[in-house]
């Protein structure tokens, strides 16, 4: 399931039967906006939040100016992602960076958040904008905590500073002299976690807290816990008054609660999401992005960056080229599969194209499909893989039998290319995406 999958599918329901009527009266937007509020509700949001939400949208879109327009549904939708991205914006969604090195941040949350994960793929994603981050093993509780700290920053190529189990507090003012005087710029602190939170926890992370005066105090939370993560981020924000909130698993919340309540509750920011668990999948958190996707609208600045780290410049003026001509054939389609599958999963990338979620709606991607797919090409002729629409009843047997799979295998095979080739097609035409393939 894509991000926000749940919710955006209703919302998209609840706004087509607006979009289908030419005008809007007072009582057919104020029935939309209460199934905005069931859906906010069903998705796991605050329920004060959602109530503010709603009343904020109802004000603006019950306006002279929306009743009279020509195409009110789509200034509702408008009003609709203005509101939902104001809701999980802040001032100061970037991240903190020390004018005199080193930029100091401690993360904080409980066990099975993916905290020590998360310090890690922060460390490699500043190590990736230029930085020279040092992560520092505070956690010195829970069995084997520093040494996964130490695989994780080996996997980032980042070095660890460990101390073993003496006083954490101890532990970091070292690391922070350390960093200074190895020319680190970045500290990333990964501090103690808890099954709950409790007053021992908190005393040890106020104690780190004064001693080295982080710039950043980070909460990571796991998305898919909805309230409990809400709630969670109130705790710590009241004992330590966090700075931004992380949010862990991402990827798999399918509904949205904590990602649209945690600012409004907490007054803090989401700073960065994990959508994924590779190194690399940390993404900074973008209101505008996330409300575009929530109301299918696609996402197509996250699709562009993602293809720029995964297509080369000569990658993808030769698929440029091959579509234009329309020469495009099996072997640059498992080529185009490699290249998609470094991007992330295929489903959240349909989900950030613009109107392309909806068309291929039903249509589901095994992404555990390539090898199969790959064997299924290998055992078809160079004819059949430049030209797929020979490949009748008698091919379709010899390549179902050459490739140890059934001939259905095949057939949803051909299903797809043809289907990847409109999904490209697609890609090209779409205004801003000119150039990625």
């Amino acid at each position: 399931m894509a991000l926000f999958s749940s919710l955006s599918e209703k919302f998209n329901h609840i706004f087509s039967k607006l979009t289908k009527r030419g005008k809007l009266t007072e009582l057919e937007i104020k029935e939309a906006m209460r199934e905005v509020r069931i859906a906010l509700l069903e998705a796991d949001v605050n329920y004060m939040v959602a109530k503010k939400f709603v009343a904020d949208v109802s004000e603006k879109a019950c306006g002279e100016e929306v009743m009279k327009s020509l195409t009110p549904g789509q200034m509702v939708i408008k009003i609709v992602k203005d509101e939902l991205t104001k809701l999980i914006s802040s001032d100061n969604q970037k991240l903190t960076i020390a004018s005199n090195p080193p930029t100091i941040i401690m993360m904080c949350g409980l066990q099975g958040a993916g905290k020590t994960t998360m310090c890690g793929k922060l460390a490699a994603y500043l190590k990736k904008s230029g930085k020279k981050p040092l992560l520092v093993a505070c956690d010195i509780y829970r069995p084997a905590a520093i040494n996964q700290l130490q695989v994780v920053g080996k996997t980032a190529n980042v070095e660890v500073f460990e101390r073993g189990t003496q006083n954490p507090v101890k532990t970091a003012k070292q690391a922070v002299e350390h960093a200074r005087k190895q020319g680190f710029d970045v500290v990333i602190i990964d501090t103690a976690g808890r099954l709950h939170i409790n007053q021992e926890l908190m005393d040890e992370l106020k104690e780190i807290k004064k001693e080295v005066k982080p710039h950043e105090i980070l909460l990571i939370v796991d998305a898919m816990t909805g309230q409990d993560a809400v709630t969670i981020a109130e705790s710590f924000n009241k004992d330590l008054d966090i700075t931004g909130v992380v949010l862990t698993k991402l990827d798999g919340d399918t509904r949205g609660g904590a990602a649209l309540s945690i600012k409004a509750i907490t007054g803090k920011p989401i700073k960065f999401s994990g959508v994924g668990e590779k190194i690399g999948d940390l993404e900074p958190f973008h209101p505008d992005r996330i409300a575009s996707r929530i109301l299918g609208m696609g996402d197509v600045l996250s699709l562009i960056e993602k293809a720029q780290e995964a297509v080369t410049e000569e990658e993808a003026r030769k698929m440029t080229e091959k579509l234009r001509e329309n020469s495009f054939t099996f072997e640059d389609y498992l080529t185009q599969m490699e290249s998609l599958k470094k991007m992330g999963s295929l489903q959240d990338i349909i989900g950030m194209i613009p109107g392309l979620s909806s068309k291929m709606k039903g249509v589901t991607i095994d992404e555990k499909q390539l090898q199969t797919n790959k064997a299924i090409i290998q055992s078809m002729t160079r004819e059949e893989r430049l030209n797929p629409d020979i490949i009748k009843a008698s091919r379709r047997k010899r390549i179902a039998q050459g490739s140890g799979t059934t001939i259905q295998q095949v057939n949803t095979l051909l299903k797809q290319f043809e289907q990847s080739k409109e999904m490209m097609k697609m890609m090209k035409n779409k205004k801003g995406l000119r150039g990625l393939f």
